[in-house]
């Protein structure tokens, strides 16, 4: 085997081992905070969002139906993490944003974690974190597109 197909086994390897190893680490951290880790995963969402988005879009970004979006919300506005609020040009939508007690919440709960992820990161020299950043965002496009894909041959559109 070439030393480029011996590369690229291994990063499909590494890749299934971090996914599996980012699935338990999801699971545990929203067990540590009483949710569910969809749940955990969508407030993570909401977080890079620059504002409120509707409970479609929420749909969208979690692949869920709109009809689990939606339950999705109601549980995350129970649990007190996200707050709806009228959209303004259409007040018969609600849009949703996080909570402002969310941000302490799961900011106290990712301290440990989130510096021993930055630690693993510091090092990597700039071109090599630029390298990591455009595979993650290119995976998670092609992630992305392959669930679509599945879910609509799954359930096609009549």
């Amino acid at each position: 085997m070439s030393n480029r197909a011996e590369k690229l086994t291994r990063i499909l390897a590494e890749s299934q081992r971090h996914y599996a190893a980012y699935v338990l680490f999801n699971q545990a951290m929203a067990d540590s905070l009483g949710i569910h880790s969809t749940d955990l995963q969508c407030v993570a969402l909401l977080d890079l969002e620059s504002g409120p988005v509707s409970t479609g879009e929420i749909a969208k970004l979690t692949g869920l139906t709109p009809g689990s979006a939606t339950r999705l919300v109601d549980r995350l506005e129970k649990a007190g993490l996200v707050v709806r609020h009228a959209d303004p040009a259409d007040r018969r939508r609600a849009l949703v944003a996080l909570a402002p007690e969310a941000d302490a919440r799961i900011g106290a709960a990712w301290d440990e974690p989130g510096k021993a992820f930055s630690e693993v990161l510091e090092s990597y020299d700039d071109g090599e974190l630029a390298v990591i950043a455009d595979y993650l965002r290119r995976a998670a496009d092609v992630g992305r597109a392959q669930a679509e894909r599945i879910t609509s041959q799954s359930h096609p559109h009549p």
